[in-house]
Order: structure tokens, then C-alpha cells, then sequence
């Protein structure tokens, strides 16, 4: 297993606390253009006030490109076909900066 799906679950687990898991949680899914889109459910964790500032890139290759942002409690980001670890380490490094377990 990659360590960005490792880093992903160690968030996961460390915000499980009995309650939060049963309502809560992180969604990896895929997009018709085609992409990824990955969901953080905020509510409830040290990150739902944490400021995030948008990220875009768009590169050469039509189909390399992220957006990310913070919408209301859920950290949003979707990215091209071969993004996907990219868009789960622009959360990750986003909770270590403000102090979440990642890794």
C-alpha cells in the first residue's frame, strides 16, 4: 500500500472517536472526464475552522490538473486521471500544517 493511502487512513482512524465515523468520513470517487474527486468530511474534526486557500493547476497535459478547495465543512479536491495521490497529499500536507495527524 501506497504511504499516501497509509497517511489517509491514519487521519481516518484518528478522528474516529465513536461517533464521528458513524456520520462522517472520506469519500474517493471517480469523474466522467475522467478524474478523481476526493471528499473530506470536516465536521467535528480540528480542521472543520482551519482556513484553506483554493488550489488550481492546470498543466500542458489536458487531463493533469487539480482544483481544491474548502466548501462549508468538506474539503473538496478533484484532479485528472493520474492525480489522485496528488490531490490526497494536497489534504494531507494541508492537516499536518495545522498540527492533524497524517502520517
Amino acid at each position: 500500500m501506497s504511504n499516501v493511502l497509509q497517511q489517509l487512513q491514519e487521519w481516518y482512524l484518528a478522528n474516529c472517536n465513536g461517533d464521528w465515523e458513524h456520520t462522517y468520513g472520506v469519500t474517493i470517487e471517480t469523474l466522467d472526464n475522467p478524474g478523481w474527486a476526493l471528499t473530506v468530511d470536516l465536521e467535528d474534526t480540528r480542521l472543520m475552522d482551519a482556513p484553506f486557500e483554493k488550489v488550481h493547476i492546470q498543466r500542458d497535459d489536458e487531463d493533469d490538473w487539480i482544483i481544491c478547495r474548502k466548501d462549508g465543512f468538506k474539503f473538496r479536491c478533484d484532479g485528472g486521471p493520474h492525480n489522485l495521490e496528488e490531490i490526497v497529499n494536497v489534504f494531507l500536507n494541508w492537516a499536518r500544517s495545522n498540527n492533524e495527524k497524517a502520517t
